[in-house]
């Protein structure tokens, strides 16, 4: 039973990868026609739920054939929308898991993934921002908050650099919050080593079975974020006393 547990695991990662471009590549072709529409953005709803359905699915299917093992917290509860919702960022899953689970939200993408043919049209239709508008991201991104859809922002700006427990945030986060009035809602994401991390590529195999925790941390209303420095220090400092010291 062990031996073929050790075979099916890194069977089932790589397996996983593929079934995620798969399906990545079906939703983005079936949004290619739909960016010809003249009034596209009414399609955004639906193409956030197409997207969010995919992320699920891809999620449970991680989580069923014993890849990872994946522990919500605080996630029992019906989550709001029109809140920022800022976390670490220590893997490069932490944006497919989370989309899988909040309610109507959008992201914010690195400028090249907005330009790839095989990524960009459920982006661009499901109304996700371009890491590049410098002001006009902050503009954009707080008025589609402020009409009531959820934004998840990463405030490292990348993935944690290895050996650190925390990259320096940026403030964008803060900016956007108080251009929309918007609460602010923290995540800790803690995950088991070299899952997906920085400087271990997703085609090296990690140790498996791995797993992820995702915790819904303190929430701070709009009429209690103070100044946007403010905000981002006191960001900064829940993290450092949340998360686990780097063994």
């Amino acid at each position: 039973m062990k031996t073929l547990r050790a075979l099916w695991l890194p069977f089932a990662y790589y397996l996983s990868w593929a079934l995620f471009g798969l399906g990545g590549l079906t939703l983005n072709l079936a949004c290619v026609p739909l960016l010809l529409a003249p009034d596209r953005e009414r399609f955004g709803p639906q193409a956030r739920r197409g997207t969010r359905w995919m992320f699920d699915l891809w999620l449970r299917w991680m989580h069923a054939s014993g890849i990872v093992r994946v522990t919500w917290r605080g996630f029992d509860r019906p989550l709001p929308t029109g809140v920022v919702y800022a976390a670490n960022h220590p893997t490069l899953v932490d944006a497919p898991f989370l989309l899988a689970r909040l309610p109507d939200a959008v992201c914010i993408f690195k400028p090249a993934l907005l330009r790839h043919p095989l990524i960009a049209p459920a982006a661009i239709m499901s109304g996700y921002v371009s890491g590049d508008q410098g002001v006009d991201l902050i503009r954009n991104a707080a008025a589609r908050v402020a009409a009531g859809q959820s934004l998840l922002i990463f405030p490292e700006g990348t993935r944690t650099t290895p050996a650190a427990v925390l990259n320096p945030l940026k403030p964008g986060f803060a900016l956007i919050a108080h251009r929309a009035r918007a609460a602010v809602q923290i995540i800790e994401i803690r995950s088991g080593p070299l899952m997906a991390r920085k400087g271990h590529a997703w085609w090296r195999l990690p140790p498996v079975p791995g797993w992820f925790e995702f915790t819904l941390g303190e929430h701070i209303p709009a009429d209690l974020l103070g100044s946007p420095t403010a905000l981002t220090e006191r960001l900064a400092a829940h993290f450092h006393a949340t998360l686990p010291p780097v063994a």
